[in-house]
């Protein structure tokens, strides 16, 4: 945020590091109650091709309309795929698909907006969330945490049974659009048939 008062601009973070540990500081001292972690915001995977919202469940659906009011918090926490390096599939210049899902109708969906992290649920850890993770990489599902190891350090795991495999990722600002881009919106989720 920047204030132009007087001939001097200042610049102030609202959200900064410092400051979140500052008014934590100050509400503990009130309250006597810890703060909790905040998994929230943009994170820049471990390979650096992907750039994953971080949200309240209700806020990563996506934008509402006039007729659609803004849902109540979740509680939960879902991640969802708002910039890719390489956003368009290089051997049909079309914007890259989820072709490795197991669900033949869902390989359709783009995966710029898809969410990739659904229904964490903070634990008695502070610092991680427990709950569904999605690989592209072979298109499952997985039972899986985040895990804030410091203000800019989450560590992504999906597992199975008791092996699991992740990532670190790093906390990240939103690279500038190109001229004329349209932000990322969710692809939509196909609701699975009944068997006949």
């Amino acid at each position: 945020m920047t204030s132009t008062k007087g001939t001097k601009a200042r610049t102030t973070r609202t959200n900064s590091p410092m400051r979140r540990a500052a008014l934590c500081g100050a509400a503990m001292l009130v309250s006597g109650v810890a703060c909790a972690a905040d998994a929230t915001g943009t994170w820049l995977n471990e390979d650096k091709d992907a750039i994953i919202q971080i949200a309240d469940c209700s806020a990563a659906v996506g934008p509402t309309t006039m007729r659609a009011p803004v849902p109540p918090p979740s509680g939960q926490l879902c991640g969802t795929v708002v910039w890719l390096k390489t956003p368009l599939d290089p051997a049909t210049g079309a914007p890259a698909l989820d072709k490795k899902n197991v669900d033949p109708a869902l390989r359709a969906r783009t995966i710029l907006g898809m969410q990739g992290i659904s229904g964490m649920r903070q634990t008695s850890t502070a610092g991680r969330w427990d709950g569904r993770v999605y690989s592209v990489d072979d298109g499952k599902s997985y039972d899986g945490s985040i895990i804030l190891k410091s203000d800019n350090e989450l560590r992504v795991q999906g597992c199975v049974l008791l092996i699991c495999q992740g990532e670190t990722w790093i906390r990240t600002a939103m690279p500038a659009a190109p001229a004329g881009a349209t932000p990322a919106r969710p692809s939509p989720v196909a609701t699975p048939q009944r068997a006949r």
